[in-house]
């Protein structure tokens, strides 16, 4: 878990000394991309393999493609082999991802899965914080490359450990992948959306006609998947779980928690440094405090959750909470410490969505379709995340016409800045809309009883 969430953010600071030595600096965005894109197609792909012929063997296999991927960013000449390697990385990392935590079914009882998601919690926080952090250092003393070599003993290491657990139970009777079609449009429909999504205003304008080819194409193939895979006897995309109705109102909730969590994690560093005017470096170390909101509740929900049998209602509440410290920025002043508690608090009502939802649904899937639904939620959770990335971008960016994004933390003009704390209060509202709707929405799935 921890190899695969900080590979999300561990090019953050790396990418300008990568571009410097190999003289491509509109390539770099292509180094998160193709992780992001190859990490998402593959997801579903584990899940179902990790069903049919054992969880930990799969994930022993992903292990692998994720060793070459980094030993081929270790050594690459070029920019184009290093895209390759992180497209590698991310082929195995759908599997870190999914694999790991679907295991937590085969190996404990669901009372005692709450200590686990929270040892994944704290991993997968800290991985995420830390990524930037351990990229700046290594490429202020060492060299870009030591990001990609340090992994190879790690990944050895995992292995290793994996390998002493008990053998993954197969499951014959698991459709595995047997809907080949179904995958190839799956791949290309899901590819071509999240391309569109992390590069619209960026590559190319919304309202543009290569927008219209990428996302029309994007949604025909996804709207003849769904015709496909509801014909089909053993369908690829996991579209028989979203008939079970707890199931499907946990993805509903766990859309649109990602898209707000990437909103706030993504963007309110640039809100600190232009409206209140911070350094980037005291910008970033506030995004703690938030980070370790979400931490705390995810802890707190599921422990409590567990222990009063109420944990279905946890995300609601976590929401609606959320929804209050959203609002809050909005409309409060744009001081630090305000911003800061506010953000917090947000981030604490976002925490619960998602280890709770993951709990809830293994339960109510089985055994034999864990891996499955588990592949599942965290495809919703990489969907929702770029979802909220794009979109809260095109609000705050598309309320600011005039401004080129590269150099928007270049303005101190205090008028520019009234209209950036306009935009960013917009997105606030936005994103208070959206998880109040989501709470609404977890309030009405079924109550699961542990």
């Amino acid at each position: 878990m921890f190899l695969a969430a900080a590979d999300q953010t561990l090019l953050a600071t790396a990418s300008p000394v990568i571009a410097r030595e190999f003289g491509q600096l509109h390539d770099t965005s292509w180094l998160a991309t193709i992780y992001l894109l190859t990490n998402a197609v593959m997801i579903p792909v584990y899940g179902r393999l990790g069903d049919r012929y054992g969880r930990r063997e799969v994930l022993i296999v992903a292990l692998g493609v994720f060793l070459l991927g980094s030993l081929l960013c270790a050594i690459a000449p070029g920019m184009a082999w290093l895209i390759g390697g992180r497209g590698l990385q991310g082929l195995g990392g759908g599997g870190l991802m999914t694999l790991t935590q679907a295991m937590i079914g085969d190996l404990v009882p669901p009372r005692q899965r709450v200590r686990f998601q929270g040892y994944f919690a704290i991993v997968f926080t800290a991985a995420n914080v830390l990524g930037p952090m351990i990229g700046g250092y290594t490429v202020a003393h060492v060299s870009w490359r030591w990001l990609f070599a340090a992994q190879i003993p790690l990944v050895v290491l995992a292995g290793w450990r994996l390998s002493q657990l008990p053998p993954g139970r197969a499951h014959a009777e698991a459709p595995g992948i047997s809907d080949v079609r179904g995958l190839l449009i799956f791949i290309v429909g899901t590819s071509l959306l999240l391309f569109g999504l992390t590069s619209a205003g960026h590559r190319f304008a919304w309202l543009s006609v290569w927008a219209a080819i990428v996302f029309g194409v994007g949604a025909a193939l996804w709207t003849m998947l769904l015709i496909h895979e509801h014909k089909h006897n053993t369908p690829f995309f996991p579209i028989e779980l979203l008939r079970i109705r707890v199931i499907k109102f946990s993805v509903i909730t766990v859309l649109a928690n990602s898209a707000c969590r990437m909103a706030i994690i993504f963007y309110l560093p640039i809100y600190l440094q232009i409206g209140i005017q911070l350094d980037a470096g005291r910008a970033g170390l506030l995004l703690v405090p938030v980070m370790l909101g979400m931490l705390a509740g995810q802890q707190l929900s599921t422990r409590i959750g567990i222990r009063t049998g109420l944990l279905s209602s946890m995300p609601a509440f976590g929401m609606g909470i959320a929804s209050i410290g959203f609002f809050g920025l909005a409309v409060a002043p744009a001081r630090e410490t305000i911003v800061i508690v506010l953000g917090s608090l947000a981030g604490l009502g976002l925490g619960p969505a998602m280890s709770c939802s993951q709990l809830i649904v293994q339960s109510v899937a089985g055994r034999e379709r864990l891996g499955a639904v588990t592949a599942l939620m965290m495809l919703c959770r990489t969907g929702g995340a770029a979802f909220g990335t794009a979109i809260t971008g095109a609000i705050i960016y598309g309320l600011l016409p005039t401004v080129d994004i590269r150099h928007l933390l270049d303005f101190a003009d205090t008028q520019m800045r009234l209209q950036v704390l306009h935009a960013f209060h917009v997105e606030f509202v936005v994103a208070a809309f959206i998880v109040g709707l989501a709470a609404i929405n977890a309030m009405r799935g079924p109550k699961i009883k542990f």
